[in-house]
């Protein structure tokens, strides 16, 4: 019965997109789907696509669940009435646009254009693809009071997305994110979408801003001696297909580097990632191609960057000589901790520094901070609440940098967004300040790993699919909620953190306490072991991730093996235990 009823519901919604507000390959779609494929229909039409922790993202297709003219649309055209509520009295409001390379992209951001220009709205619209980091730069240096760029980030071919940025560089926090939605449900019918661009208001910039942002990042180099005596480090790197194509080479020349070599079949912006079966440099075999040639040439350093430019992954040689791929979190160490203790033996911290990371990485950050008298801070997974962290210290704190477990970075403030750009620039300049002490980006790590403890991070993902996989999540979410487990691999379960409830649960001595973080769907565990395990649903994927972290001391570096093998095996038993292996 459930069932029929939402199918009548979205064959009501649907049926909206048989007017003669939509083109003619729309309606046939929608027509088909009506007729024969009504599973497909539930699909496309059962919900609105919302913005999570990325925006709006989804996959690319006829339907209101679906990446089109229409949703970007009818979002933008909901962003153009948000924008003149809160800036009513301003003469001119004016937004900048960007797009990866992804199928659909640029289309995507020239209908957002025209809909803005349609407005009355001022738009600033890069010529081709640009990273979205550099997206949130020109807002900033536009003085734009939004934007957006039209990216799915590192997500499979299918999909698209858009995200949406306020005045300050970051992405749409509360409340203007949940505004924004508001103001797309108010329309009703597409006839309210304002199609048709002022050409007038479109100003199209490139190269320019490139030099601007490049020359930014150049000024973040804290060691610009070390670079001089290792500028012909061998560095290997890959776009993906993706943005970076052409601003990280750039940036890595500007900070001094000579020795950079590319991988040609990957330097063809390709919205089909035709040489990966995901353009996510989490993943090893995105970076397959990459690693190959820099077995070929001896490489001091691998670096990949997702198709939007705002995550990097990096690989780097183990003690074995071995090149492999390090973790988000050991990525955000070594940056972290070159920047902090650089800065140190400078003389250049004033007591006023702090850096951000989500409550997923790792905590290893906040010991390395504290230790040079450094403030962190958590927030919730997701870039834009770092960003809000870094626009609410604005003029009081100094923002270091910053960073999350699925390898997004970012170092200095005139950027709000993370930034592979900027990360590539620093960890080559860290790699070079490894080589000028004859050691490895691995041998830094282990030396981090010996003063504050070694730190191991793993992450599982579940892939469930459509409604009833968005519905079996919640399940599992609700019963991690009402029913935690007490024990996990024979170690005791001492806190809870509950951010739905907002509260967090000692249940060593059964006190509570609230939690000051935005409300979000997050359970953590903390063994009293000091394991961390943290359980949430993607806010922009359909799946259901867990993160787990544990760690040990290391007396000596030559006993990282041994102390990493018993760790990765502790790992693998928690996972076990609770029966996600």
């Amino acid at each position: 019965m459930e069932t029929e009823n939402i199918l009548e519901t979205v064959k009501e919604k649907a049926r909206v997109w048989l007017g003669p507000g939509f083109d003619e390959e729309t309606r046939r779609n929608v027509r088909e789907m009506l007729e024969k494929k009504q599973d497909e229909l539930i699909e496309a039409f059962y919900k609105d696509l919302e913005f999570g922790t990325g925006g709006l993202r989804g996959i690319m297709g006829t339907g209101t669940n679906r990446m089109n003219i229409y949703t970007v649309g009818m979002a933008t055209q909901g962003l153009c009435n948000y924008l003149k509520l809160q800036f009513p009295g301003k003469k001119q409001i004016k937004v900048a646009i960007a797009h990866d390379s992804r199928n659909n992209s640029r289309l995507f951001a020239e209908t957002a254009a025209d809909i803005f220009s349609a407005n009355g709205i001022k738009v600033y619209l890069f010529d081709s693809l640009r990273p979205t980091p550099e997206l949130s730069f020109a807002i900033r240096h536009f003085n734009c009071q939004s934007g957006i760029v039209i990216t799915a980030s590192h997500n499979p071919k299918e999909f698209n997305g858009y995200k949406a940025y306020w005045d300050d560089g970051g992405q749409l926090v509360e409340p203007h994110d949940t505004n924004v939605i508001l103001e797309v449900q108010k329309i009703k019918s597409i006839e309210e979408v304002h199609f048709t661009g002022n050409e007038e208001l479109i100003e199209i910039i490139g190269n320019e801003v490139d030099e601007i942002y490049t020359d930014k990042i150049k000024a973040l180099s804290i060691n610009p001696d070390v670079i001089k005596r290792n500028k012909d480090l061998k560095i290997v790197y890959t776009p993906i297909h993706g943005t970076g194509v052409k601003l990280v080479p750039m940036a890595l020349r500007k900070m001094g580097f000579t020795n950079i070599m590319n991988v040609p079949e990957q330097d063809i912006p390709d919205g089909n990632f035709p040489t990966v079966k995901s353009p996510n440099p989490e993943e090893t075999a995105a970076l397959n191609l990459a690693i190959q040639k820099a077995e070929k040439v001896n490489a001091d350093l691998v670096m990949a960057t997702d198709p939007d430019g705002d995550r990097v992954g990096i690989a780097v040689k183990d003690p074995d000589g071995k090149i492999s791929l390090l973790n988000g979190n050991q990525t955000a160490t070594l940056l972290i901790y070159y920047v902090i203790s650089q800065l140190a033996e400078k003389k250049k911290l004033k007591g006023n520094e702090y850096i951000c990371k989500t409550i997923v990485t790792t905590n290893l950050l906040q010991k390395i901070a504290e230790d040079y008298g450094v403030k962190n801070f958590d927030v919730l997974t997701g870039f834009k609440y770092i960003a809000d962290i870094i626009r609410k210290k604005e003029g009081k704190m100094k923002f270091i940098g910053g960073g999350e477990e699925s390898y997004g970075y970012l170092i200095g403030d005139f950027v709000r967004d993370k930034d592979a750009v900027i990360s590539c620039a620093l960890i080559a300049e860290v790699t070079a300040w490894a080589k000028d002490q004859n050691k490895s980006l691995f041998d830094i790590l282990v030396n981090i790993y010996r003063k504050y403890g070694l730190y191991k991070e793993s992450l599982i993902n579940i892939v469930k699919k459509g409604k009833e996989g968005a519905e079996e999540i919640q399940k599992m979410m609700e019963k991690f909620r009402n029913d935690p487990p007490m024990k996990i691999n024979n170690s005791e379960v001492a806190v809870i953190h509950d951010y739905l409830l907002r509260k967090t649960f000692d249940l060593r001595n059964g006190t509570e306490k609230s939690i000051s973080l935005p409300k979000s769907n997050v359970i953590q565990f903390v063994l009293k072991d000091d394991t961390k395990i943290s359980i949430r649903p993607s806010g922009t994927e359909p799946k259901i991730k867990f993160y787990f972290s544990v760690n040990a001391n290391l007396a000596k570096e030559e006993d990282y093996p041994e102390v990493n093998k018993k760790l990765e095996e502790k790992l693998i038993a928690i996972q076990r235990d609770l029966g996600l292996i």
